[in-house]
Formats: structure tokens, C-alpha cells, sequence
């Protein structure tokens, strides 16, 4: 429990050092919202978060959580999640990772593995476009709905 909180900390002190040094005003929303999204391990949805953190900030609107994820994530504090055609889902992990997502339930799970990072990329890519990141989605069904379905 001690080792969470100091991760919580040390999380919290670069968010409000990242605010600071990119000039972004540091409000009792945003901090929820940024703790909110750190403490959701399931790549929440601005639905997901909205709900969690509007008992404690009654007056805070949708818009304000949406714009404010999508500020986050344009400063590289948080990513957004590819989807395939669902909401948009953010990830408070910016370490280079990929993602499994099922098909069933839709969870999607956090994945690491080195050899995805390095991809090469293909030339005609690489000659249209300024690659800043890889990141590999696995779709398919976890375990949990593997088992209900019996496959």
C-alpha cells in the first residue's frame, strides 16, 4: 500500500511539474481527472471518468473532462487508445507498450514486447508520413471470454 502511494505521488509530481512547465493551470478538475485516469487500469472512457469524478465535482460537464483528456493527451501525459469503431479510451502508461483488445467483452490489456517497438518501417511510410511511435494492437478474445465460450 505504502509503494502505491508513493507511485501516486511520484505520478502526481510530474503531471503538475509537465502543467507547470507547458503552462497549463493546475484546477481541481484537471487534478481528478488526471488521478482518475491513473488509478482506472482499464483504459477508461471520458464516459468512464465523467462518472466516477462527478460526485466529487458536481459541476464539472462532459465537454470539460473530453477537452481536457484530449489536452492531456496532447501533451503526452496520457495516450488515447486505438479503438476498432468503439469510444475513445485513454492509457495513463506512456512507456513504450501495445495492447490486446478482445473482440467480446472489450477490455483491453497492456502488453510488452521489445521486438514490436523496433518495426521496421516501410519505405513508402516512411517517405509520406513522420513516424512518431509504434504501437501494436492484438485483437482477438481473452481469457475470461475463451472460457465462457469454451474455445
Amino acid at each position: 500500500m505504502k509503494k502505491e502511494k508513493s507511485i501516486e505521488k511520484k505520478n502526481l509530481d510530474k503531471f503538475i511539474n509537465d502543467c507547470k512547465t507547458l503552462g497549463l493551470k493546475i484546477t481541481p478538475q484537471r487534478l481528478a481527472i488526471y488521478k482518475e485516469v491513473l488509478n482506472t487500469l482499464d483504459h477508461p472512457s471520458t464516459e468512464k471518468i465523467y462518472r466516477n469524478i462527478k460526485g466529487e465535482h458536481p459541476n464539472i460537464s462532459f465537454d470539460t473532462v473530453n477537452r481536457t483528456l484530449l489536452i492531456f493527451a496532447e501533451m503526452g501525459i496520457i495516450q488515447i487508445v486505438e479503438g476498432s469503431g468503439g469510444v475513445r479510451r485513454f492509457d495513463p502508461n506512456t512507456k513504450p507498450h501495445h495492447h490486446f483488445h478482445c473482440i467480446k467483452c472489450g477490455v483491453i490489456i497492456d502488453f510488452y514486447y521489445k521486438k514490436y517497438n523496433g518495426l521496421e518501417i516501410p519505405k513508402e511510410v516512411k517517405e509520406k508520413f513522420l513516424v512518431k511511435k509504434i504501437r501494436v494492437v492484438i485483437e482477438g478474445i481473452c481469457d475470461g471470454c475463451r472460457k465462457s465460450l469454451k474455445i
